[in-house]
């Protein structure tokens, strides 16, 4: 059997097992964070997150993130109960409590909240919002270049999900790694309804074709802010770049493949489907972007 690996691998670190959590204004011992079984995260999924990285004492691109978050909410109609400025108090509070300065995860989470009775209606969840903060230690550890293959599963309609709601409804995304995974691959690629490839279970995804970047319409995925900051940064640097449908047989014939996200930034790829591309290693485009993506959190975080 084929060794797995994830987009979100990282170098083991004993300090987590001793973190403190962010649950609702208090922070707490990680052994002592708890929630309630009648939150409505928990029982439907009904809430939205935002995964964030510490670089120098400083969350990258925390603007774009907030931003997000406030969207999210404001589309599924949640009530935060806390502004902007509130909820970065409470990240830079659980930040101080673990005495983070660098290499750091966060996931902040924000639920409808604890429901009065088991049932799907929002207007059951009446205590305000549950809001967690979880921030790791964490060191990015990729032993090889991702494998992926192509699910059943697509990235669908926005009247009925759409797909760049960072929401905690992942259930598709998690069918459809399984299926990678059952496929002998780490991750799976994921078409958008028209057929034309879109994103992986985990990551936004792009090819390097002739020199030329890559990546889908952006219409059925997630809307990454590390995904944006590579188009921007091959527009700057003189890279082509374009946002457009392309077919598996685009993917296949491709030079390089590389995914994209807020934890691993560019993790490269190395076959999609059995099929090798370019001479599975990271090419040089996927190279430059990575140095040329570093520069960025440099002057983000300085």
């Amino acid at each position: 059997m084929k060794e797995h690996v994830t987009t979100h691998q990282a170098e083991e670190d004993v300090r987590n097992a001793a973190i403190q959590i962010y649950v609702n204004g208090r922070i707490v011992p990680r052994d002592d964070a708890r929630i309630s079984v009648y939150d409505s995260g928990f029982m439907l999924g009904d809430g939205v997150w935002e995964g964030l990285r510490l670089y120098n004492g400083k969350w990258a691109f925390l603007d774009a993130h907030m931003d997000r978050l406030f969207e999210a909410a404001k589309a599924i109609d949640l009530d935060i109960g806390m502004d902007r400025k509130g909820v970065i108090a409470a990240l830079e509070d659980t930040r101080n409590a673990n005495r983070m300065k660098h290499d750091a995860h966060a996931r902040l989470m924000v639920t409808r909240g604890t429901k009065i009775r088991p049932f799907q209606h929002p207007s059951l969840s009446r205590s305000g919002p549950t809001i967690v903060i979880i921030i790791e230690h964490s060191r990015p550890s990729l032993p090889r270049p991702i494998r992926l293959a192509t699910v059943p599963h697509v990235r669908g309609l926005p009247m009925t999900q759409d797909p760049k709601l960072n929401s905690h409804s992942k259930l598709n995304c998690i069918l459809a790694c399984i299926a990678a995974e059952k496929a002998g691959a780490d991750e799976a690629l994921m078409l958008d309804i028209h057929g034309f490839v879109n994103t992986t279970n985990a990551c936004n995804f792009f090819i390097v074709r002739k020199g030329e970047v890559w990546t889908s319409t952006g219409d059925y995925c997630m809307n990454g802010i590390t995904r944006q900051n590579v188009i921007n940064l091959c527009r700057s640097a003189g890279i082509p770049v374009f946002e457009r449908n392309f077919s598996l047989v685009d993917t296949y014939g491709a030079d390089e493949a590389f995914l994209t996200g807020t934890f691993g930034a560019q993790t490269p790829v190395s076959e999609i489907d059995g099929r090798a591309i370019g001479d599975g290693k990271m090419g040089p485009v996927t190279g430059r972007i990575r140095q040329l993506y570093k520069q960025l959190i440099d002057r983000e975080t300085a």
